[in-house]
């Protein structure tokens, strides 16, 4: 018996010493899947791909999309965030007790309704619960990246998470530019978008209630469902809910509208960090079963390292999310159509990143590699970000391609490598962890960036300015006002500004959109540092090697003729 499968027998058995008999179910499901199955044993239950297996992997995507992207709101993202993050893990946990089907098909109803909600909304109030419904929606993401991983061989699971990457490149890749199309050339064109995202969430969620029809899991049998509901880990969802809530409300309102020293702000941030302190400290020394079940942590390093890694992919690319498109839109194109065809590159580089790397992980059973490659290319997108100038409108047309190559590589290996290193028991649990993390730090970041860029633009538009056009004769008492018309780009304001010649008003015009540059500069410089760190950290991930063997975890078939694993 190997030193891993002893400490594992070591927690289970103490665990074991202070549960009742409901624990100890749970507990054996685990131990069984960790100790009967080595890493270097060829377990083979594979039967061929079958039809239902290729539509449930297609169709799953659906179920976790987002809609919209027509509010440049931060409430509107951080809606979906924050309840990603928040519901995520119960979602996971629950879907080992009661399955993972009708989670995802109720979750598609929050999704249809949600979108229904936003495309009928009066008031930025009602399209901010429309959001907070899709958000609730939302908490059943992690089951996708589980569902297409369990139901084929885990020689192929870094394949099937690459086809979950095609299918959200090909929904980005359509949703983005008409999602601009219409908000450009409609009156309320985005209420259109969200009808038919809606439509689309409801034909997804039919299909999968006809053609998922997964085995029972061990615990969905064995348990009652009081047995189940005492099962989940109620006071750490508690902290983790109020913790969050409080800690992105004040990561939020940060210099929106309030200064860091208001009560509003200080109040809300000391006592979420309280709370995850709490949490914390609950989870590692009282909840050994919760939603951070300690038997994930018992191989090696490799979950707690891609844990911090998909934290930090969460960041930089809702960074990027967040600010390609609005700098782009600042400076180089006003046009939503044509700023949001830069985007879209990205996700055509994702769509033949995700089938080269799926090509490469399933014949060299190497995904180690690709993610530190995958935290490289996220670097150097962003450093090249920070280097733009003013004329560099073409470079924003090529740029988007690193970021593709890195979004394609890193989710596609860094969900494979989490679900490949955690118990197979364990598969829901670890994809709600990743999924949360990666909207955790989605959360902490949009609200840091938007305080920062709003920082750096108090402090650079009235110099750039100024210096532009006081050496052409203007007054200081106006620069003001002209900042005021360049911000809101109206020209008959500029035009009426004392003094304001074409001349000046060029030399202003120059002098915002340097102020605007360098600002911005400053958000990918901080998401360039952070990719850094990640890519150092991939370095001691272990590679999983003969675990991605021809076994499936959860098939479509009963298996009647395999004998149990030795």
């Amino acid at each position: 018996m190997s030193s891993v499968e002893t400490a594992e027998r070591k927690v289970n058995t103490s665990e074991m010493e202070r549960k009742d008999n409901t624990s100890e179910v749970v507990d054996e499901q685990v131990e069984d899947s960790t100790s009967a199955e080595p890493d270097n044993v060829e377990t083979n239950n594979y039967h061929g791909l079958h039809a239902s297996a290729i539509l449930v992997t297609l169709n799953t995507v659906a179920i976790g999309q987002a809609v919209g992207g027509s509010s440049q709101s931060i409430w509107l993202s951080q809606a979906v965030a924050i309840l990603t993050t928040v519901l995520s893990p119960p979602c996971a946990q629950a879907a080992d007790y009661w399955g993972r089907k009708w989670i995802l098909v109720i979750s598609a109803l929050f999704n249809f309704a949600g979108a229904m909600i936003t495309a009928r909304c009066t008031s930025m109030g009602m399209a901010i619960a429309g959001q907070v419904i899709c958000g609730v929606g939302f908490g059943s993401q992690p089951l996708m990246y589980a569902v297409v991983s369990e139901v084929v061989p885990r020689r192929a699971r870094a394949a099937a998470q690459a086809s979950l990457m095609c299918s959200l490149a090909i929904a980005g890749s359509i949703g983005l530019p008409v999602s601009a199309y219409l908000g450009q050339h409609y009156n309320e064109g985005f209420r259109i978008y969200y009808y038919i995202t809606a439509g689309i969430i409801s034909a997804s969620g039919i299909c999968m209630a006809l053609l998922y029809n997964p085995l029972p899991t061990p615990l969905q049998k064995t348990l009652s469902t009081r047995q189940k509901l005492a099962q989940l880990d109620w006071i750490g969802y508690g902290l983790l809910v109020s913790g969050l809530v409080l800690f992105g409300m004040a990561l939020t309102w940060s210099q929106n509208p309030y200064s860091w020293g208001d009560a509003h702000i200080l109040a809300t941030f000391i006592l979420g960090i309280i709370l995850f302190i709490c949490l914390i400290v609950y989870e590692t020394r009282f909840q050994v079963t919760g939603m951070f079940h300690h038997g994930l942590f018992q191989k090696d390093w490799n979950v707690a390292i891609s844990l911090w890694c998909i934290f930090v992919e969460g960041m930089t690319l809702f960074a990027s999310n967040e600010f390609f498109a609005q700098e782009v839109m600042t400076i180089w194109e006003p046009r939503p159509m044509w700023a949001s065809m830069r985007f879209t590159i990205t996700f055509l580089t994702q769509l033949a990143a995700s089938m080269a790397v799926a090509v490469y992980a399933t014949m060299t059973k190497d995904i180690r590699r690709p993610i530190f490659v995958a935290f490289f290319f996220f670097m150097l997108f962003n450093i090249l970000m920070a280097t733009l100038k003013v004329g560099s409108t073409l470079n924003t047309w090529g740029y988007p391609v690193f970021l593709g190559i890195g979004l394609s590589l890193c989710l596609t290996c860094l969900i494979t490598m989490a679900q490949v290193s955690a118990p197979p028991a364990l598969i829901s649990i670890i994809s709600g962890l990743m999924i949360s993390t990666r909207s955790l730090g989605g959360s902490i970041m949009l609200p840091v960036c938007k305080a920062l860029l709003s920082s750096r633009l108090s402090a650079n538009l009235a110099p750039q300015v100024a210096a532009k056009v006081i050496p052409l004769g203007f007054s200081e008492q106006d620069v003001a006002l002209f900042i005021d018309g360049l911000t809101a780009n109206n020209a008959t304001m500029l035009a009426s500004i004392p003094g304001a010649t074409p001349e000046v008003i060029a030399a202003a015009t120059q002098g915002y959109l340097e102020a605007n540059l360098l600002s911005y500069r400053y958000v990918w410089v901080l998401a360039a540092c952070l990719a850094f760190i990640a890519m150092i950290s991939a370095f001691f991930l272990r590679n999983p090697g003969n675990a991605l063997n021809m076994h499936v975890d959860a098939p479509l078939e009963e298996d009647s003729d395999e004998s149990p694993p030795a």
